[in-house]
């Protein structure tokens, strides 16, 4: 019994010693859509007591669509914004230098689906559709008017409408208050096992991304300020540590541990959906959390077919992304 009250003394002792030489110990972190896969690798650095671990004290907010989440950490509500790289690069032409430090996903996840009621042949039969996205501005939409894009067609020749990530989502194809979806799992599968709809881009396997986006691209990705980065490189690390030993979990772990892991509410009341959803996307998440150049590139060649603002002659690239913590934490955590 001694032993083992030295032994938690210690352990309390350690990572009282790391905190404080962390520049900031509680780190807020605004998500969009934190129940779905997408973010996987954040909830189970949270679940399993990956952050504490690092000697933070994280507090997430969970908001409707990436874009609301971005602008949490504009705004200056937030510190750190789990959500989509290509922000990264949407946000440079306004002067907001933002930088992905350590990734989660690296294939997006999403699929785009039409109701199984209307015909469809090409690109071109969406336009005039009422689209449901998670939120107007987030990576499902910006997935979604690079398919636009493809055809010739413009953002404006359809109507975007939020639907967010998880029921509401479900619900709002299956009421007919939209025609066509582009949405991540667990939701698009749950559309899929219901035949509800027809999938007709998918980026949720790395073979999916590259047909649709032309070659690998990150996704879900922990980014922040540059500013921020410099100023807090300790507090950096430790959240880079934290996601990737959460990446690697995941890659060893099956859709039971995960499932026992997550809050049960992420399963929508189904548990085989979920399993299923996850063995869908398993390998669309990172393993390490490194960033891969090449995917940044494929980022800068998809974004500005729909996105004039962002030219890729201008864009900084090297200042969008880094894997100099990462490269730190898979020492660490082998």
């Amino acid at each position: 019994m001694r032993r083992i009250l030295v032994a938690l003394a210690a352990a309390v002792a350690a990572t009282a010693v790391h905190a404080q030489a962390l520049e900031k110990k509680d780190v807020h972190i605004a998500v969009g859509g934190k129940a779905s896969l997408y973010y996987l690798p954040l909830t189970i650095a949270e679940q399993l007591g990956y952050f504490k671990a690092e000697g933070l004290n994280v507090q997430i907010s969970d908001f409707a669509g990436g874009s609301q989440a971005l602008r949490a950490v504009v705004g200056g509500s937030a510190d750190v914004v789990s959500g989509a790289y290509e922000h990264t690069l949407n946000m440079q032409p306004k002067g907001q230098y933002l930088q992905c430090f350590v990734q989660q996903g690296r294939a997006p996840q999403i699929a785009i689906g039409i109701a199984k009621s209307r015909a469809y042949k090409s690109p071109k039969d969406l336009k005039g559709l009422k689209v449901g996205v998670s939120a107007p501005g987030s990576s499902t939409h910006m997935i979604f008017n690079h398919l636009l894009s493809t055809d010739g067609l413009k953002p404006s020749d359809v109507s975007i409408i939020g639907v967010g990530l998880g029921a509401t989502a479900v619900t709002a194809l299956k009421s007919g208050q939209i025609d066509a979806i582009s949405n991540t799992d667990p939701v698009m599968t749950k559309l899929e096992q219901d035949g509800d709809v027809r999938i007709i881009a998918d980026t949720r396997t790395m073979k999916g991304t590259e047909h649709v986006l032309g070659g690998p691209m990150p996704a879900g990705c922990l980014y922040a300020p540059v500013d921020f980065i410099k100023k807090n490189p300790k507090t950096v690390q430790a959240l880079t540590n934290a996601i990737v030993r959460a990446d690697k979990w995941i890659h060893s772990a099956s859709a039971q541990d995960v499932l026992r892991t997550v809050p049960e509410s992420y399963s929508l009341g189904d548990k085989a959906l979920y399993e299923a959803s996850f063995t869908k996307v398993k390998e669309a998440i990172s393993p390490d959390g490194y960033i891969s150049p090449e995917g940044a590139k494929t980022a800068l060649q998809v974004i500005p077919s729909f996105n004039p603002e962002v030219k890729a002659n201008e864009i900084k690239l090297d200042l969008t992304y880094t894997n100099d913590f990462v490269k730190k934490a898979n020492a660490k955590y082998k």
